[in-house]
């Protein structure tokens, strides 16, 4: 038996993304690690918690885990079947629960396998350890013992959450009791700090620091949530220099940790890509759609689930691009297909059957089955854009859209929402809430006393919405506390009473896609943190940078005021520019760049937000990976589509409620 910490942080040279290197450790330095001596040959059976059997399955698939040798996966808490010829391979986190029914199955004179390989997700406590020793009969059943410290979900090539679904309530809804905030924290901290045990990363950790409108002020539990947070991977990072071999001793990345007051504005605003209006307006499951496709034995039709993720190069091509511009993409690949391939011609009609030579026939079989692949590929995208573009038409959300965005940029303001409200009756209720939510991120003092219902009125919204908006408050501090003159919102509304949001326009950028000028505040944040100018006064570090990282000195960063929720420069970007550009997403410049940028790129850039991350901030951290050639990961709490963020903003105040209870 060996209890160590599984130490193998590369696969050959190639520079690999965070969720390549965290599919590598779970199928070769966990799985295959397991063939050694007489199990080399062997089948297994791979038993999980709830949690571990998610981390499995969000960075492999079931396939790569059949490839190590694993023909049976089990719940640990499920009654199992006896094969004492077989060993096991055990996942989980180190519970005292989990501990106990492992040691259940692997004691006595029967144990229900022959040997047991064993993994931790996390650190586990020397007292568990020690209740692991005392029992001599499972000890010489152990052929390994090892901490992975592997305890997140990879939900993207560039992108983890921690699984905490309730964060926002948990955090920001009962200022007078945080012990369920602390507990929150706690697990964010160490599930947080196993990316970097996975990767052998070591950060200089950068905070958003709790601001104070005057010396007298004081702070609460919210303020102080990234700082807690930064405290509490900091901690499990000096833990793991001590006990993970090969672990950097200097800093090799770095670490910026936000919570969600830094931009309210995000999550409630249409995004309009191609990702995020699948998830708006569909409602998927996860990243589930279900579609009919045409019966094969002639009846009606069938209900087919496909899933929209990176194994689909379509999706991985258009999912960032504009819905405008994914469309028009789609229809120039349909159309270049059916001319190109011989079998899609005579398909849709394009000669006579009649007419075809036998060489003509020939071919079509050929074609074929390359045909029915892509084709099915290709219809599959049509029919989603094509459904989605017909929401947008029925909703009017371009109208809507533009409105929202118009109010980011300081080009419409109170009127212009009134008018919409009064003239557009049969917007639906959710999207009126989303309109009021931006307009109170930017004009706090509209919604005061009398004047908040009053707008919820006239946009005929029951009271149960009003708790949306007021909630937004919590994850800036509570008006209770801080002397302000906006009694419902803190500092982290723009206050300013001339224009807001109006920055000039950047026309240099290129050409924009309509509804595209909007961008979530991460973006200015991570390219000042890039540069070396983020403001070290409201971002601090942990860990004092030394004058040579980046190769310019820290300490003479330019200091930037912090940046208003309202205020985003009216910039046009890349992502959004015409197809006919280079914009780092189609399938050719993937294939092109992706060998090349990746061997050049320089020290990772990890941005965590607590109480939620949106598609437009995961958009972001893709574009600005090209952009700055750093690979910048972004984690969270959970990824938040707008109908589940404003659920959860409602149940900050409301304990007595759950996440199936209420329907925006």
């Amino acid at each position: 038996m060996s209890f160590s910490d599984s130490d193998s942080s590369s696969y050959g040279g190639d520079y690999k993304n965070f969720k390549q290197i965290s599919r590598d450790r779970l199928l070769i330095e966990m799985l295959r690690s397991c063939k050694t001596g007489d199990s080399k040959a062997t089948w297994k059976v791979l038993i999980m918690d709830k949690l571990t059997v998610k981390i499995m399955s969000y960075a492999c698939k079931m396939a790569d885990i059949t490839d190590e040798g694993v023909s049976l996966v089990e719940d640990i808490y499920r009654r199992r079947q006896p094969l004492p010829s077989m060993d096991a391979i055990y996942f989980f986190q180190p519970t005292k629960e989990n501990v106990i029914m492992f040691l259940s199955d692997m004691s006595g004179r029967a144990p229900l396998y022959r040997k047991a390989f064993v993994f931790f997700s996390s650190p586990i406590s020397k007292e568990l350890v020690g209740h692991i020793k005392k029992d001599a009969t499972v000890l010489t059943r152990i052929a390994a013992l090892r901490e992975m410290n592997l305890e997140y979900f990879a939900i993207d090539s560039q992108a983890f959450v921690t699984n905490n679904e309730r964060a926002l309530e948990e955090l920001y809804g009962d200022e007078e009791d945080s012990r369920k905030g602390v507990a929150c924290l706690n697990v964010m901290a160490a599930r947080v700090a196993t990316v970097f045990a996975s990767l052998r990363e070591f950060p200089f950790v950068r905070y958003r620091a709790a601001k104070s409108l005057d010396a007298t002020t004081m702070t609460t539990f919210r303020d102080l949530i990234p700082t807690k947070l930064a405290a509490g991977i900091w901690d499990c990072l000096m833990k793991y220099k001590k006990t993970i071999p090969n672990f950097p001793e200097t800093e090799t990345c770095e670490l910026l940790i936000l919570d969600r007051s830094v931009d309210q504005i995000a999550p409630v605003i249409h995004e309009w890509t191609y990702d995020a209006m699948c998830h708006d307006l569909l409602n998927m499951d996860g990243n589930k759609y279900v579609h009919e496709v045409p019966s094969k034995t002639g009846g009606p039709p069938e209900k087919k689930e496909v899933l929209l993720e990176d194994h689909d190069p379509i999706w991985l091509e258009l999912r960032h691009a504009h819905i405008a511009d994914a469309s028009e993409r789609l229809h120039e690949k349909m159309t270049n297909f059916i001319t190109k391939n011989k079998a899609a011609q005579i398909h849709h009609g394009a000669r006579d059957a009649r007419e075809l030579s036998t060489r003509d026939l020939q071919k079509m079989v050929q074609a074929l089955p390359q045909y029915s692949e892509q084709i099915d590929k290709l219809s599959l995208h049509v029919e989603i854009a094509g459904k989605v573009n017909r929401i947008i038409r029925e909703l009017g959300l371009r109208e809507l859209g533009q409105l929202e965005q118009d109010l980011v940029f300081g080009d419409a303001g109170m009127k212009d929402v009134i008018k919409f409200l009064n003239t557009k009756d049969d917007t639906t209720g959710e999207n009126k809430l989303r309109l009021l939510m931006i307009l109170a991120a930017i004009y706090p003092e509209k919604f005061e006393g009398e004047k908040g219902h009053n707008l919820m009125k006239l946009a005929k919204l029951p009271p149960d919405d009003m708790n949306a908006v007021n909630n937004m408050r919590l994850l800036g501090g509570s008006s209770d506390t801080k002397k302000s003159s906006i009694a419902t919102f803190s500092l982290k509304f723009d206050m300013h009473k001339k224009k807001r949001g109006g920055r000039k326009e950047r026309p240099s950028e290129g050409e924009t896609w309509q509804l595209s000028r909007f961008y979530p505040i991460i973006e200015e944040l991570v390219e000042n943190l890039s540069k070396g100018e983020l403001s070290k006064e409201d971002y601090p570090c942990l860990n004092d940078p030394s004058p040579t990282f980046h190769g310019t000195s820290h300490g003479a960063a330019i200091h930037q005021p912090p940046v208003a929720h309202s205020m985003r420069s009216r910039r046009a970007p890349t992502w959004a520019r015409p197809k006919n550009s280079d914009d780092g997403y189609s399938s050719d410049s993937v294939l092109r760049h992706a060998s090349s940028d990746f061997k050049k790129m320089g020290q990772r850039i990890f941005v965590v937000i607590v109480g939620g991350a949106t598609r437009s901030e995961l958009r972001v951290c893709h574009k600005l990976t090209t952009k700055l050639r750093r690979e910048v990961i972004l984690g969270s709490s959970c990824l938040d589509d707008p109908a589940p963020f404003i659920t959860k903003l409602k149940m900050m105040t409301s304990n007595e409620l759950s996440l199936d209870d209420l329907q925006i």
